[in-house]
């Protein structure tokens, strides 16, 4: 086990030593980056998973174009320092949580001033750092692309999922009905606790039936929809007329084959689609301004039925990454897989 390195110059972090599997993480250390004009430098307590990770460990979703090749797309800890020209809306020692485009396995990482949210009272900074990545990804789906209205029926695949379960508490902020699918009767349930309406274990049923039951024949509004290929002829049966089915992953595969467009044009559905991480500086603070604005006050609120929370899968440590990978690809996870960090 390497011990944390107390260098000015360098830190810990988790690298890649070849693209491939879980065994080819490893903790090494790496230049501490400098923060750069509007960035602040946060000193890493946590970060946590997500599936652009073990995409990107397999060498197939790159960093993009000048941004840190370090795995982790969120963090949370304290800030350490301050580049030139920041407006000065955080100040060194302020507890933050941040969105990244890479960067988050580290013990270090500069942030453009615009990612950063203040960590809300009663959170701890393990539980913060599973909130950016998934929660302004549900965000943007539900309000940035799915425009989302009160009453409206809202179809979240992978209900249990760090997304899945941010999107369900979001759903119900908003007064529209969320409705999951899952794989496990454990992760209905958790789905269920946080406010899904109706929930279908997808290995067992098929969820569109049980949508069009639940919904007397009408169909959902809005589908966000992380799987694509396997399930597309459920998703168009599942849709309301003039439904928007919003796409963002595609773990079920991307080929399509059959009559998509002939079915979606019957229900005249609208498809859209969406990635978080190339999106631009510009759309990425407006986001995480409206966010903010919006939903950030509800952490840990008095008020119960309003009240929002991240859902913590399990700890690891930077040193059992391999680990917390494996757990991520095997499905096992209900929420948020977190990296400790410092």
């Amino acid at each position: 086990m390497l011990q944390h390195t107390d260098g000015e110059t360098s830190m810990l972090a988790v690298c890649v030593k070849e693209p491939g599997g879980p065994e080819n993480l490893c903790v090494g250390e790496v230049p501490r980056p400098k923060p750069k004009d509007g960035e602040v430098l946060i000193k890493v307590n946590a970060t946590a998973l997500n599936r652009a990770d073990l995409l990107q460990r397999k060498g197939i979703y790159p960093a993009p174009p000048g941004e840190s090749e370090i795995l982790g797309l969120e963090a949370a800890g304290v800030i350490a320092g301050l580049g030139p020209g920041v407006k000065k809306n955080f100040s060194p020692g302020d507890k933050v949580m941040a969105l990244l485009s890479g960067g988050g396995y580290a013990q270090y990482v500069a942030v453009p001033e615009e990612l950063l949210m203040p960590v809300p009272p009663h959170i701890s900074l393990e539980e913060a750092a599973a909130i950016p990545e998934a929660w302004l990804t549900a965000y943007q789906l539900l309000h940035f692309i799915g425009r989302v209205k009160q009453g409206e029926s809202v179809l979240i695949h992978a209900g249990a999922s760090g997304v899945g379960t941010a999107a369900i508490q979001l759903a119900r902020l908003s007064c529209a009905i969320p409705v999951v699918t899952a794989g496990s009767p454990e992760k209905l349930k958790i789905a269920s606790k946080l406010g899904a309406a109706a929930g279908f274990n997808y290995k067992e049923v098929d969820f569109s039936d049980g949508i069009l039951q639940f919904t007397e024949g009408r169909g959902v509004d809005v589908i966000l929809d992380c799987i694509g290929g396997s399930c597309w002829e459920k998703n168009v049966r599942s849709l309301a007329m003039d439904g928007r089915w919003v796409l963002y992953g595609v773990m079920g595969g991307k080929s399509v084959g059959g009559d998509l467009l002939g079915k979606l044009l019957f229900k005249r559905g609208h498809i859209l689609s969406s990635l978080l991480r190339s999106r631009s500086l510009q759309y990425k603070a407006e986001l995480v301004r409206s966010f903010t604005e919006e939903a950030l006050t509800h952490f840990q609120s008095a008020d119960q039925s309003t009240s929002l929370r991240p859902i913590i899968d399990s700890v690891f440590t930077m040193d059992d990454i391999a680990d917390a990978h494996r757990h991520m690809e095997a499905n096992k996870n209900i929420g948020k897989i977190i990296i400790k960090i410092s």
